[in-house]
């Protein structure tokens, strides 16, 4: 086998490439071993001699498809997961969040004269201490207390 280290070389320099990317046609191999210019391997590229492999890239596919699985919900669940619950979301933003949800809705209430002013005094300082969960924790304390009406 004759060594064509050279003539690879010459064309990777050529066509600006690696010379892992360089193909030579084996039934050619005599054509090539004589040529030892840029210009004669130009000649060469020309002619179909030596020719570029296409660059490998890795496939989008199987990105593509999990992607638009996570979008909808999928593959997010609890085995997913690494970290701790304030890695994924911030337990001070969570609970700035919740308060201001439940003064926003009892401030609709309060509007809407829904609940009296006292009412909403005793919930507003519950809510500012903790002791709703969530919305539907305090929807649940009103209906408790007495009140109809809650959206």
């Amino acid at each position: 086998m004759t060594n064509l280290s050279l003539q690879k070389r010459l064309a990777a320099s050529v066509l600006g490439i690696g010379e892992s990317r360089i193909k030579i046609d084996i039934n050619r191999i005599d054509e090539v071993s004589g040529n030892v210019t840029r210009e004669g391997i130009k000649k060469l590229i020309k002619d179909g001699v030596i020719r570029v492999e296409y660059k490998k890239g890795n496939s989008r596919g199987r990105w593509r498809e999990r992607h638009r699985k996570r979008k909808s919900g999928h593959r997010r669940g609890s085995g997913k997961r690494k970290g701790a619950a304030d890695a994924r979301i911030d337990s001070r933003r969570l609970w700035i969040n919740t308060v201001r949800k439940l003064r926003r809705y009892l401030k609709w209430l309060r509007d809407h004269e829904v609940i009296d002013a006292k009412v909403y005094r005793r919930a507003y300082r519950l809510a500012k201490g903790g002791a709703f969960k969530s919305l539907s924790d305090l929807k649940r304390y009103l209906r408790d207390v007495g009140i109809s009406g809650i959206v």
